[in-house]
């Protein structure tokens, strides 16, 4: 019954989806958006939630008469671990991809746009057909609901990697939440072809889906990261994999679309190029989606090779196709450019900014599919690894950080160059400080330096930046600086949430540069009641314990960690009793290492256990302090939650007509529905 209900809602859905793109076309070609051409959106959502709700109660009633349970549940396996269960493999993972890509179709097909007129059914055609495919693609190549006879017992159950964090329930579903949140631009800028509407009103409409798509994407990657740090047991967490590069290149190609629609909001520019990086963000996220599922790639994130790769590389390749089309038959309408600003303005600031991201976004790619491209080609297996990565993705990352520091200091209508560097004279006499407190106290290569003083820079204009602010609405106002304070922030709480997720963004630069340059490490082998010194710390191991639970194995050691002052702060009388451990799953032939981290403001002690002799008379353990590594999670949660402060609603209220006058000065700030835009003199 399970099963027929899970293929009717998911046949349902697909019908829907189809309906709806047929509608929406009708409603688009004869300039008319009737309710009911809504309705079919609703009723695919209403068949991938049951389609996924069919799948879920299978895994949790353990029916194992359908292949997806029978191949990844199992009774050992606790309820909070089957429920993610479903995202664990390729085919249940397309249900919550179909899911999360049918909540945007009828959130977009739902909301009236009149401004728009059929600009809004032609995205919401767009945005419909690729429901439809992705519906299709799980309808007809997924095997969630297939039948299996006779049913097993029990299941092998989820791979051990996916049920040793929590972070499982919630970095997956955020991470499908940015890269299917893409489509919406995507949507709107075909439909802004297809229309000729390229002004920005498009851009307006889609901007909120965007820093939804942005803030979700951001979170996910970070807490990604925090799981890879705290569980595999290696020390890192980013190794610059293809399926970890295919989520951070849509994210830094929306962030430039971030970025560069503010000046086509204020200046006209750049309308082609909000277009181009709609289409590139999308197309990025599919082909994310093309290198894990395929099986081209050897990773821990990939699933194994569904047989989808070429269906979804032909999917995208028809995607490409139609945008260049498209082009070619708009660009009579598409206008002539218009210029960003004086050079030493905003507008040139941010085409500056958005250059280094795309820059940094083809250095990326081309690490990531180039050994690709050399097997297919030349059938040799090549690798691209962190030192190219470190060698041409850091120089790039510096100049966005210099550029960053500027931005809040550079006038939307120009600046000369002596009104500019006195308003930077403060913030780099700050960043050439902390390049030499840096230097003389921790020493480093020349990168880390540069990291530590454009950060400081960065910092200290946004400081500068807000101050001087604060104080001209101070002196307009006649009051004190608390209320002054108070005043600034009501019309530009969106413009100090872009600055806080600018300072978001320094504090993991500070995080990652500290981690890579000032990591000490080292591999120990020791006995029981045997004691070793590293990094200013004592670890004793006490004893090596072995226990067989289930369906695995694990092996601890027990330790004490006494370590007085140093970067984790794990001092103490008696110290601190910690257990690292390795769990070995016969059924999947696999072992996995659970560390121990031990974290204060300085840094985190990091003790993984790499082996033990089955005697239990010694242990061999990595012992690692990772300093300011905490930095990077703190930098991600300020991220994320300066972009939910920008997108919140604002509360309307009539405003006197002076009032309303000085915000749509040219110079003035931006407008309230602009997120992260940073700042706007």
């Amino acid at each position: 019954m399970t099963a027929w209900f899970g293929t009717f809602a998911l046949t349902l859905g697909f019908c829907s989806a189809l309906a709806s793109v047929g509608l929406w076309t009708w409603a688009a070609a004869t300039g008319r958006a009737d309710p009911p051409a809504r309705w079919p959106a609703v009723v695919s959502l209403l068949g991938a939630a049951g389609a996924i709700g069919a799948a879920e109660w299978a895994l949790l009633s353990h029916d194992f008469s359908v292949r997806f349970v029978a191949e990844n549940g199992s009774r050992a396996t606790s309820a909070y671990y089957t429920f993610t269960s479903l995202w664990a493999a390729h085919d249940g993972s397309l249900l919550l991809w179909v899911f999360l890509l049918s909540c945007f179709v009828a959130v977009v097909a739902l909301r009236r746009m009149p401004g728009l007129g059929n600009l809004h059914s032609w995205a919401t055609t767009v945005l419909s057909a690729v429901a439809a495919f992705f519906f299709g693609l799980a309808l007809f190549t997924g095997h969630v609901f297939e039948r299996v006879s006779p049913a097993p017992s029990d299941g092998p159950g989820p791979n051990p990697l996916l049920t040793d964090h929590p972070a499982m329930g919630i970095h997956p579903p955020l991470l499908y939440t940015g890269l299917v949140g893409m489509a919406v631009p995507f949507a709107f800028a075909v439909g802004g072809l297809i229309t000729g509407k390229l002004d920005r009103r498009w851009l307006a409409a889609v901007r909120g889906y965007a820093v939804v798509a942005w803030t979700a994407l951001t979170a996910g990657i970070v807490m990604g990261a925090w799981w890879s740090y705290a569980v595999l047991g290696w020390g890192g967490y980013w190794a610059w994999d293809p399926v970890e590069n295919s989520s951070l290149l849509p994210w830094l190609v929306a962030t430039a679309l971030l970025h560069s629609s503010m000046v086509q909001r204020r200046r006209q520019a750049l309308p082609v190029w909000n277009l181009s990086l709609s289409v590139a963000a999308f197309l990025l996220a599919c082909l994310g989606t093309f290198l894990t599922r395929s099986g081209v790639t050897a990773s821990v994130h990939s699933f194994a090779d569904s047989g989808v790769g070429p269906v979804l590389l032909g999917f995208l390749a028809a995607l490409a196709a139609g945008v260049v089309a498209l082009v070619l038959l708009r660009a009579d309408r598409l206008g002539t450019p218009r210029p960003v600003g004086a050079p030493l303005s905003r507008g040139s600031a941010i085409l500056a900014n958005n250059v280094v991201l795309v820059a940094l976004t083809v250095t990326v790619l081309f690490g990531t599919v180039f050994p690709l491209l050399a097997e297919w080609t030349t059938g040799q297996q090549l690798s691209v690894g962190p030192p190219y990565y470190n060698r041409m993705a850091v120089p790039i990352c510096l100049v966005l950080l210099l550029l960053m520091a500027l931005g809040p200091l550079v006038r939307w209508r120009g600046d000369d160059a002596g009104r500019l560097l006195r308003r930077m004279a403060l913030p780099v006499v700050a960043g050439a400080a902390a390049v030499v407190v840096t230097a003389l106290t921790a020493g480093g290569g020349t990168m880390t330096l540069l990291t530590f003083g454009l950060a400081t820079l960065v910092v200290a204009s946004v400081v500068v930046d807000v101050v001087a602010d604060v104080r001209q609405t101070r002196a307009r106002a006649g009051a004190g600086w608390v209320r002054a304070v108070g005043t600034w922030w009501s019309p530009h709480r969106r413009r100090a949430a872009g600055l806080l997720v600018h300072v978001g963004v320094v504090l993991v630069a500070v995080g990652v540069a500290a981690s890579s340059a000032y990591t000490s490490a080292s591999e120990r082998t020791l006995h029981p009641g045997e004691q070793a010194a590293f990094a200013g710390h004592h670890v004793r191991l006490e004893k090596v314990d072995r226990e067989r639970t289930g369906g695995e194995m694990r092996t601890a050691a027990r330790l004490r960690l006494d370590g007085a002052g140093g970067a984790g702060g794990a001092g103490g009388a008696g110290g601190a009793v910690i257990a690292p451990a390795l769990r070995y799953f016969p059924g999947h032939d696999m072992t996995v290492a659970t560390p121990v981290t031990v974290s204060g403001l300085g840094g985190d002690v990091y003790v993984t256990l790499l082996s033990a002799e089955e005697s239990g008379k010694s242990a061999t353990l990595r012992l690692a302090v990772n300093p300011l590594v905490g930095w990077i999670w703190a930098g991600g949660t300020v991220m994320v939650l300066g972009s939910i402060l920008a997108a919140w609603p604002r509360r309307r209220r009539r405003r006197a007509p002076e009032e309303a006058g000085r915000e749509k000065a040219p110079d003035a700030g931006p407008e309230p529905e602009l997120a992260l835009e940073g700042t706007g003199r």
